[in-house]
């Protein structure tokens, strides 16, 4: 038998090294200590929400991840109903804003964890207790029919003037989660107060169901100007639509859709580890790649759409937001139906 060369050992070896080094790193992967059942409620769009859960899940491939996915009020509802039977089955949620986590904090429904991957999220869209954390960045601004508009607006007035007399759309306060808290948020500014909303109402805004439906009628020309959530602007615009955003200079009201872990989580680790990884580089990259602006400073925002820092932000005390809601809701729909 031949002799082999030193190079010819020392090649084997290295390679015998690396092999083994690959090994160890793979199974490091899969072993992270971290598994079993963990039932996940969001109110994010199907396609959204398996891009996450599949990214968590090259990071810990032992968890078994049951998405619930619906609008915020029916995941709500699921819920409420589930607390009711005493027996709530959700592990973590991921719903669209800061106000319907107050009302389950003020149920005890939701455990407090700080987590290390807090680190770069402005302290404003992080609760004070820990019980929830912003994800991302929804900013809701003016969206313009380009086929129709020639000169781009740069405040909110364009919807009360008599060029958009019959030629706007906004989202149902009473269907939308966000479309609510941009009626609480903006009907408590100065700049606004209800006085906006009866102006809207005069001047014959076009209310539909939610944030599609405004999109759907400005892009399809028929009406010049939408109050929408600026991502699914953004991405119609890349693909062709004719529609641009604007990102008014009086601010926007924004919605982070919080995460939150529930106090009856049957698998604290697994929950714990959704969180961590929702709110680390790697998942704000993965909400950066379906679309979203991430809400960790240093992670870049999507084309089309501005960060956090670049725009002025609308907002209101949480708590006393949670407190009227239902009373705004029910002035905006006597408001409508005049």
């Amino acid at each position: 038998m031949k002799k082999l060369s030193y190079w010819t050992v020392l090649l084997l070896t290295t390679a015998g090294v690396l092999a083994g080094c690959g090994e160890e790193e793979e199974a490091a992967g899969e072993e992270t200590g971290v598994s079993g059942d963990l039932h996940f409620y969001t109110s994010q769009p199907d396609e959204d929400a398996d891009r996450l859960v599949s990214a968590f899940n090259e990071k810990y491939p032992e968890v078994n991840v049951n998405t619930f996915r619906s609008g915020t009020e029916e995941v709500i509802s699921k819920v409420q109903a589930e607390n009711q039977a005493g027996d709530i089955q959700a592990d973590v949620m991921l719903v669209a804003d800061s106000v319907t986590f107050e009302r389950l904090k003020q149920q005890d429904l939701l455990m407090s964890y700080e987590s290390e991957e807090k680190t770069g999220i402005p302290e404003e869209f992080i609760d004070a207790d820990h019980t929830y954390y912003g994800t991302k960045i929804m900013a809701t601004i003016l969206a313009v029919n380009t086929n129709q508009v020639d000169e781009m607006p740069s405040s909110w007035d364009v919807l009360t003037s008599e060029k958009a007399k019959e030629e706007a759309v906004m989202p149902s306060p009473l269907y939308s989660g966000a479309a609510a808290y941009n009626v609480g948020v903006m009907s408590r500014q100065e700049a606004f107060g209800w006085d906006y909303f009866e102006q809207l109402h005069e001047n014959d805004i076009t209310i539909v169901q939610g944030n599609g439906g405004v999109l759907q009628e400005v892009a399809a020309g028929e009406k010049s100007y939408g109050m929408v959530v600026d991502f699914i602007v953004a991405r119609a615009k890349q693909e062709g639509s004719p529609v641009e955003l604007v990102y008014p200079e009086e601010g926007v009201p924004v919605i982070t859709e919080p995460i939150g872990i529930m106090n009856e989580t049957e698998n604290e680790e697994a929950a714990k580890a959704f969180v961590d990884f929702v709110l680390s580089e790697k998942g704000q990259n993965v909400s950066a790649e379906v679309g979203y602006t991430p809400i960790k400073e240093g992670v870049d925002a999507p084309e089309g759409l501005k960060t956090s820092g670049a725009f002025q932000i609308l907002s209101h005390n949480e708590a006393e937001l949670l407190e009227t809601r239902e009373e705004d809701k029910q002035r905006f729909s006597d408001m409508a139906a005049q």
